[in-house]
């Protein structure tokens, strides 16, 4: 009996690693895990693997990706360079981008823009006027009229603006969407759950360098 047991210990161990090896190996499809554009964008940095992040502050979606995403992002090599752009898919959000940039502009953008998200999808802060930003954004030690002169300045609505504009450009239709080399769209809605679409990120990011950071 006890020679069976080991027997079937055994057994359902390597049935379980067959398994497992098996979900690692998974296919990922053109198509299916991650798409392409038909136009193109082009990189900022040769040479690299550019990652774009597309997001929302007010996205349910981004907030929960966010773990996943940011404990991809720590482990990547010199290679990779990340960066994420807001998306304001009406008018009454671009309030949001601005935030985004300015705080960008101010060397704060690292340090709170995880504090936003949390003030709006965990303390159920809208942020959605420049009242309620500033008020916010003085909550956290940062000077009120600094941040308003930042805010309202010709440079960050400028690249409020062209961050709508790249959004149109790529097809973003939906947040989180991850952009790789200006070209491969995928997303956790697009991959089927946040864990495939990290593996599809580590596939792309090989193909990338596989194929010398050609677009």
């Amino acid at each position: 009996m006890i020679s069976f047991s080991k027997r079937a210990i055994t057994l359902l161990a390597l049935l379980f690693l067959s398994g497992f090896a098996s979900a690692q190996t998974q296919k990922i499809e053109e198509g299916f895990d991650y798409r392409i554009l038909p136009i193109a964008q082009p990189v900022e940095a040769k040479g690299k693997v550019e990652v774009i992040e597309f997001f929302l502050y007010g996205c349910p979606h981004c907030y929960d990706f966010g773990p996943e995403l940011s404990g991809w992002v720590k482990r990547q090599p010199k290679d990779v360079v990340f960066k994420r752009v807001p998306v304001a898919f009406r008018d009454d959000l671009m309030p949001h981008s601005q935030l985004f940039y300015a705080l960008e502009a101010m060397g704060k953008g690292d340090a709170l823009n995880e504090k936003v998200m949390y003030a709006m999808h965990k303390e159920n802060k809208r942020l959605l006027t420049e009242s309620e930003i500033a008020d916010w954004v003085a909550s956290q030690e940062i000077d009120r009229n600094t941040f308003l002169a930042t805010y309202r300045s010709f440079a960050v609505i400028s690249k409020a603006r062209a961050a709508k504009q790249m959004a149109e450009a790529y097809r973003i239709d939906g947040v989180p969407t991850i952009v790789m080399q200006g070209k491969y769209v995928t997303s956790p809605s697009i991959a089927g759950s946040k864990t495939k679409a990290i593996v599809v990120m580590d596939y792309l990011e090989q193909k990338i360098r596989k194929d010398k950071y050609k677009q």
